[in-house]
């Protein structure tokens, strides 16, 4: 008789795609695209709300803690970026290429676009 196989990941699925772009990219400031905000979570939320001096919150729980999280407008994520690239930080840019009408589970997510310090040729940046 098969022994009931129980879900003992304690992040969510949205959580568990976010983890595994960030773990691909460790050493950047993951933008996760949650509809119109850019979302970091974790260590890079708490360096981005002290780099750029933006709120840091939470989102959900891990473990029974807390998962800090910040937050900025999709809109204006290109000034954000610009004054983290000044600071020496390198950006990953996660979008939701998927239907979240017709998703089932987390909405798929691809990277589309690495900024870092060495490759920005954007006078705006």
């Amino acid at each position: 008789m098969p022994t009931e196989q129980k879900n003992t990941n304690p992040h969510t699925p949205m959580m568990q795609q976010y983890l595994r772009i960030k773990s691909q990219h460790p050493d950047t400031l993951v933008f996760y695209r949650m509809g119109d905000f850019y979302e970091l979570f974790f260590d890079d939320a708490r360096k981005a709300a002290e780099l750029l001096d933006i709120t840091l919150t939470s989102r959900g729980k891990s473990a029974g803690d807390p998962i800090p999280m910040a937050g900025l407008p999709h809109h204006a994520a290109e000034g954000y970026v610009a004054r983290l690239i000044k600071q020496g930080e390198s950006v990953v840019f996660c979008e939701q290429v998927g239907d979240p009408a017709t998703s089932k589970g987390p909405v798929e997510r691809k990277v589309m676009r690495v900024v870092t310090p060495g490759t920005v040729t954007d006078e705006a940046l």
